[in-house]
């Protein structure tokens, strides 16, 4: 895909992996609108924020024709990155924790792809990016309830990607390792280092993804650090 003048929908752009793939994307000449509840700290002529909780139907729906208003009909890239994960044992994860992780997680996601899939199929052309974790692939202890909203990014996007194919719409799920961003601000045991990935260099990744040729498709990619604690001593 040629990325000039391309239209595209981020949620959570305001830092992290959304932040630094809406950046690329703008030095491509992509048209980005920033899905989210924090503003970004950053301004370009073809960047459109609109605040917005992806969590409730009610708000996703009025901002995706904002971005209609604002950029025209077509859509050709829908970035799911807006996420978060509290830690712990399963019987100590509170209601409200459970809840917040698979609202945004998992339904956040699934309203995007409702309202971005009309446009994509009807124009027989879009890619889907769905951010899952390394926590999709396998289970881990004290993250049972993060894992299970990564498994489903993870069932969504397999699941999706077979029903559109046909349509010439692209479905990539992405499985980041440890990413020093500041999504481990709810586990105060894990401190973001220079050893786990860099944002920018996740976002390159997926501009990678975007820019190939239209009858290649990217459905899984796993990306991990080399060295995620640091040489050994």
């Amino acid at each position: 895909m040629q990325l000039q003048n391309k239209t595209a929908i981020i949620t959570g752009i305001s830092k992290g992996i959304g932040k630094a793939t809406a950046l690329q994307l703008l030095d491509k000449g992509c048209k980005v609108a920033g899905l989210g509840m924090t503003a970004p700290d950053y301004n370009h002529p073809n960047l459109l924020f609109i605040k917005c909780d992806i969590r409730k139907w009610e708000e996703v729906e009025p901002a995706f024709e904002k971005v209609k208003a604002r950029f025209g009909d077509e859509l050709h890239i829908l970035l799911n990155n807006a996420g978060l994960g509290y830690f712990g044992l399963l019987e100590d994860t509170p209601l409200e924790q459970w809840h917040e992780m698979f609202d945004t997680n998992v339904s956040g996601m699934f309203y995007c792809c409702k309202l971005a899939l009309p446009q994509m199929k009807k124009q027989q052309y879009g890619h889907i990016i769905n951010i899952a974790s390394t926590a999709a692939l396998e289970g881990m202890p004290q993250v049972s309830a993060y894992c299970a909203t990564k498994w489903a990014v993870k069932g969504l996007s397999e699941s999706l990607f077979r029903e559109v194919r046909d349509f010439r719409v692209k479905v990539t799920c992405l499985y980041p390792g440890s990413t020093k961003t500041d999504f481990f601000r709810n586990s105060p045991g894990i401190k973001p280092h220079e050893y786990m990935l860099m944002p920018e260099d996740v976002a390159l990744n997926i501009i990678q993804a975007l820019e190939m040729p239209d009858n290649f498709h990217t459905v899984n990619l796993e990306i991990r650090p080399l060295l995620p604690k640091g040489p050994k001593s």
